[in-house]
Order: structure tokens, then C-alpha cells, then sequence
């Protein structure tokens, strides 16, 4: 039958916090995709089994959750696990899923793993919204929906349970999402129940044509890099050479060191079996060589899979990419890419002030606990807190 919304109680009390699987210090971490089957099997073995079922698997620290479609109007969509789910009246496209809840909460508090919400996909055509002011409205609709319990009311898909992030997986033009991406980021660095991440996947290919300018607007904690179906892609690694003229792991190496967050952490991502995301699989010897290439660089965090039902059809490779990332590596890389990148102009760039200092630009982090860059925004904007630990131009 179809369920109600939920109407949810202030809630007082701090919630213990649980450590996540997701280790900024480390570059071994594993993220994997669910939600999708995009095995394609309907039963049987391969197809997609409940959340927790994977969450006791101890090579995987991140499950991106795939995808909430649609944001105004909310749109969700879990494949054959929504079958399992019921549509809010108020909404048929929005799933009510208490098994997914349930699973989010024991794959928190009995593996430790870091559950993040991917915003997007590629199916999502809303194309954002017409002002910042809409955008920052739906970000805060997307907290009411899935961050901590607030009192207010809203149809909440995963009930009392809290994903410990959000994930940016948008592969066309989504109008104002530096000015969502930024309420966002406020809204989770102000919470006080626990450490909340922000994820984004961009192609390969640099600078991302969705999510570029984005990733150059907002702080984020990973960015799960899809290193397939593009020239850039792991396949086209070339193993023992001395110049890499396709993979572009330094690239996005240096985008990370100067981005808002200079320590997030870049991750390989992979298709988990052939075909599981059009071109790109790689495996053997390829695959690890690429891995211990991209080691070298400092801001590498690991590897990204798409996804759970290809890699579970896929015997041996989560442990062969396991047992990949767990050989050491030297300590600076060497080689280097030669590529063509391409420019993208936007008014939102940071610019010199009269001054000879570097005004922020709009939405870009002007303060913040730890923060030690410029603090002047561009005119007409101010710097406007949005938590201890982000403040930013508008």
C-alpha cells in the first residue's frame, strides 16, 4: 500500500558518531556503486542483492547509492530494489524504502562503511534551475529529505536513516549547480552530528564539461574520476612507458592540489566487468600497473567501480584491485602527460582586486575554520558563513 509522509520529531541528542569506511589518509580505499543492476539480471545469483548484503564485504569502504534522478520534483530510482519500495502519494516518482533504510543504518553501525547519495545519473534531464536562489532551495530540500532529522515535514525516501554524504554524478549541463553544490556544502559542514562528505564523478576528460565548473566552485572531499569511455580512460594506459599521452591521472593530481579542498582525494574510477560502462575495462597486469602509477600521485585515494551487480558477475576482481592497491609505491611520480585540455570561460573566475590581492569569486570559499586563502569576494558578492567550516561568496 502507499505509505504517508513522515513527519519527524526534533530530535535532541547528539547520535553517537561511527567511524566511516572512507579514510581521507589513505589511498587503498574502494568505492563501489549500488543501486543500479546494471547486470541486467532480474534473479538468480547475479542479480542485485539488498545494500547490507554488500556492505559485509571488507574490501569496499564507499557505496555511492544510485541515483536520486530527479531534484525538483525528487525523483528516485533503485532498479529491481525499488520493487521493494512504495511510492509516496503525494509524489509516485519518490520511493518510500524502509529496507534500504535498514540497510543504510547496519552497513553504518556494523560495517563502518560511508553511505553517500548520487544526485544525477544519467538519465537526469532537469536540466537544474532557472535562478541560485531555486537552487539553493532544492539543495536545502535534498538536507530536509536524506541529512539529519530537522522536525520539518517532507517525504523522507530512507526514513530515520542519514546518509553520510552526497554524490555529484551529473553527465549534462545542470543550470546553477555551483550555487547548489554550495548550499549543500554550508548545510553539511554546519551539521554537528557527524563529519559529512561531498562527492562528485566527472569524466575523465579535463576539464569536466557538467561538472567542471563546480568542482571549481565548491569544496569537495573525493572525486570518483570515470577513467572509461573516454581517450583518457584506464584501458589506454600504456604500461612501462615513460610518457603517458592519454591517461591523465596528473591532471586531475594538479587540479586537486590548487582546487578549494586541496587535500581531496582523486579516485580511479573503473568498470567492474567488460562492458559494465561501454569502454574501458581493464584488468591483469594493465590495470595494476595503472593503479601503481596513479599511487604515485598524492592526492590518489583509490578506486571507484561501477558497479555492485557487475562486479559481484565479475569472480576474483574485487580481490585482484584489492591486492592491486596494497603494493607500495615509490614516493614521487615521474612521468608525465601530454594532452590537450580545453578551456572554459565562465564570469564566475577569480580575478585581481585593485589591491593586487585575489577576489573570491561567486560561491567560491571565502572563510572557514582552517581555511587560509582569500577572504574579499567579487563585487557584488559577500562573504556569507555557512558553517564553522565554510563560508563563501553571494
Amino acid at each position: 500500500m502507499a505509505s504517508v509522509s513522515l513527519i519527524l520529531g526534533f530530535v535532541s541528542t547528539i547520535i553517537p558518531f561511527v567511524c566511516a569506511g572512507f579514510d581521507p589518509s589513505s589511498s587503498g580505499n574502494i568505492a563501489v556503486y549500488w543501486g543500479q543492476n546494471s547486470y541486467g539480471q532480474g534473479s538468480g545469483s547475479f542479480a542485485q542483492k539488498n545494500l547490507a548484503y554488500y556492505c559485509s564485504n571488507t574490501d569496499i569502504d564507499i557505496i555511492p547509492v544510485a541515483f536520486m534522478n530527479g531534484i525538483t520534483p525528487p525523483i528516485t530510482n533503485f532498479a529491481n530494489a525499488g520493487d521493494n519500495c512504495t511510492a509516496f502519494p503525494d509524489n509516485t516518482n519518490l520511493l518510500n524504502c524502509t529496507q534500504i533504510s535498514n540497510d543504510i543504518k547496519t552497513c553504518q553501525k556494523t560495517y563502518g562503511k560511508t553511505i553517500l547519495l548520487s544526485l544525477g545519473g544519467a538519465t537526469y534531464t532537469q536540466g537544474g534551475w532557472s535562478s541560485t536562489g531555486d537552487a539553493q532551495n532544492a539543495a536545502q530540500t535534498v538536507w530536509n529529505m536524506f541529512g539529519p532529522l530537522t522536525g520539518v515535514q517532507i517525504d523522507r525516501p530512507f526514513g530515520d536513516a542519514v546518509v553520510d554524504g552526497f554524490d555529484f554524478d551529473f553527465e549534462s549541463t545542470v543550470n546553477n549547480l555551483p550555487a547548489f553544490g554550495a548550499k549543500l556544502r554550508g548545510l553539511m559542514d554546519a551539521a554537528v552530528d557527524k563529519k559529512y562528505y561531498l562527492s562528485a564523478a566527472p569524466q575523465c576528460v579535463f576539464p569536466d564539461a557538467a561538472d567542471g565548473t563546480t568542482l571549481d566552485s565548491v569544496a569537495f572531499d573525493l572525486v570518483l574520476v570515470q577513467f572509461y569511455n573516454n581517450w583518457c580512460e584506464t584501458s589506454n594506459f600504456q604500461v612501462g612507458s615513460s610518457t603517458q599521452t592519454a591517461f591523465n591521472f596528473d591532471v586531475w593530481d594538479n587540479w586537486a592540489k590548487s582546487s578549494l579542498n586541496p587535500h581531496v582525494k582523486v579516485f580511479l574510477g573503473i568498470p567492474a566487468n567488460t562492458g559494465a560502462a561501454g569502454a574501458g575495462y581493464t584488468s591483469g597486469s594493465q590495470l595494476k600497473a595503472a593503479i601503481a602509477y596513479s599511487k604515485q600521485y598524492s592526492s590518489f585515494g583509490g578506486v571507484m567501480m561501477w558497479d555492485m551487480s557487475q562486479l559481484y558477475a565479475n569472480s576474483g576482481f574485487i580481490e585482484e584491485v584489492a591486492s592491486d592497491l596494497s603494493v607500495s609505491s615509490s614516493p614521487t611520480a615521474t612521468t608525465t602527460t601530454t594532452m590537450v585540455t580545453v578551456t572554459v570561460s565562465t564570469t564566475s573566475s577569480s580575478g585581481p582586486s585593485s589591491s593586487g590581492g585575489t577576489l573570491v569569486a561567486q560561491w567560491g570559499q571565502c572563510g572557514g575554520q582552517g581555511y587560509t586563502g582569500p577572504t574579499q569576494c567579487q563585487p557584488p558578492y559577500n562573504c556569507v558563513s555557512g558553517g564553522q567550516y565554510w563560508s563563501s561568496c553571494q
